[in-house]
């Protein structure tokens, strides 16, 4: 009869050696090359604000998560799975309320390039909205996340 600690080594090992394949199937899957033939991401220019917005696809989600220049990240989900929407009206404010980007049916991340400052941001999906705010400081990136709990 095997001891406990025993039967607990065998079971943990098993454990790590069946899990082993899946974690490195997934790590492979994110260094093959990106298939651009699917990317469509444009930048964009709205009020002397520049942007881009994309990511639907494994392919446009790598694109866009490798541009450069843009110090302020959103990412729109929904749901229990936190299921990427690309389907979101967009507004940033800046400090005085005045409204620097109005944007629509984009998603499921916008990245954009503003000055330093803190802004206000409106996002809008079947007539729900989702607010937050970031402070942009200099040298760093502002990720906001917004969220809507179920897929209206």
């Amino acid at each position: 009869m095997k001891s406990f600690s025993t039967l607990a080594f065998t079971t943990a090992l098993a454990a790590l050696l069946l899990a082993w394949p899946a974690q490195h199937v997934q790590a492979a899957q994110y260094q093959e090359p990106i298939d651009m033939s699917g990317v469509k991401l444009q930048p964009q220019e709205q009020n002397g604000v520049s942007y881009v917005s994309g990511g639907i696809g494994i392919d446009e989600s790598r694109a866009i998560q490798q541009v450069q220049g843009y110090n302020l990240h959103l990412t729109f989900s929904t749901g229990p799975e936190n299921k990427y929407v690309p389907d979101v009206d967009l507004a940033i404010q800046g400090g005085q309320g005045q409204t620097l980007l109005q944007l629509s049916q984009v998603g499921p991340m916008v990245y954009v390039k503003l000055p330093p400052g803190h802004y206000n941001l409106v996002a809008s999906r079947n007539g729900v909205q989702q607010l937050g705010a970031v402070n942009l400081v200099p040298g760093q990136t502002g990720t906001v996340n917004l969220h809507w709990p179920q897929d209206n």
